[in-house]
């Protein structure tokens, strides 16, 4: 039997976790020096009421190996295996390095144990990691064996896209998600950022005006970019604001033909603390790792605009 887990940034509602079994070790969340323990003390609703109101930007600290270990222990008494780990990436949480390390503390205490265990740095954030969790479940109940499972997630963990958009990057900037270049054109923007992973830490790769231009330009990345041999399921994510998520599946299905499952999900406690208010998600597997960036997205507009722009010099 194969035992899947993750760290509580994989933001997968409960109803999914339930489903398949996944177990989850919880980030701390120090909001005005009150600890709480991710999904498990503080609801995200709550959480987003707390940040609306907190003076501070609240703080993360990474699951203990004890943490990963006492879902390990569990697991092996309850019949498991296998175990196969998904975690944020380590590029922006330290949850993958303390799984890491709970296996090796296992396997130490256990040496003759026939338990196979791997852990995945999985590049992504939030419903990233979620979609590859949620996929390997799809992929267990279909009976494929833990080694494939294993080299599913290495082979398309980078190619899990991501496209997040916020309000605010105060946040993201504080708490060092972004890369520093991204951060610098950051401050320098009046619009709304788009933003993706590269090299497994957030990057604004576009900037658009206004809510309905994001959305637009989700469902263009979607068409460009995606692989529908293995994106079965999409995941829409949110901070705060549902109806946002709502609108965006409602264009979504207006504009493609995508006959998948299309889930939304609420950001927790741990991202939400990096993405803020007003944050926006979407998440599939795209056909091949596709470069994108700040500079290559701004002068594709340019390109798209230049008739425009010659009239306007014209007259």
């Amino acid at each position: 039997m194969i035992k899947l887990m993750a760290d509580s940034t994989c933001d997968l509602s409960q109803e999914i976790l339930d489903k398949y079994k996944i177990s989850i070790a919880p980030l701390n969340i120090i909001i005005d020096g009150v600890n709480y323990r991710d999904g498990i003390d503080l609801s995200s609703d709550v959480f987003y009421k707390l940040l609306s109101e907190s003076v501070e930007i609240p703080s993360t600290s990474m699951p203990s190996p004890e943490e990963y270990l006492k879902i390990i222990d569990k697991a092996v008494e309850e019949g498991y295996t296998e175990i196969l780990c998904i975690c944020m990436s380590s590029g922006t949480s330290a949850a993958y390095q303390s799984a890491v390390i709970a296996k090796d503390i296992f396997y130490e205490r256990n040496p003759e144990t026939p338990i196979k265990m791997h852990v995945v740095d999985s590049k992504s954030m939030s419903h990233g990691s979620g979609w590859l969790i949620m996929k390997s479940a799809e992929l267990i109940e279909k009976g494929y064996s833990f080694k494939k499972i294993v080299a599913f997630n290495e082979t398309y963990k980078t190619r899990v896209k991501h496209l997040l958009c916020v309000d605010d990057l105060n946040n993201l900037i504080k708490s060092g998600r972004l890369s520093n270049a991204s951060a610098f054109i950051g401050k320098l923007l009046r619009v709304k950022p788009i933003m993706t992973m590269k090299g497994g830490k957030g990057a604004i790769v576009a900037k658009v005006r206004g809510r309905n231009r994001a959305l637009e330009y989700y469902i263009e990345q979607y068409k460009q970019r995606v692989d529908l041999e293995v994106t079965d399921f999409i995941i829409v994510g949110y901070t705060s604001d549902i109806k946002m998520a709502q609108d965006l599946v409602e264009k979504f299905k207006a504009e493609t033909d995508f006959q998948g499952k299309i889930y939304i999900m609420q950001m927790g406690a741990s991202v939400g603390t990096h993405v803020g208010l007003g944050g926006l998600s979407m998440y599939f597997v795209e056909k091949r790792r596709m470069k994108d960036g700040f500079i290559q997205n701004e002068f594709a507009h340019l390109l798209e605009i230049k008739d425009e722009i010659l009239e306007k010099i014209k007259s």
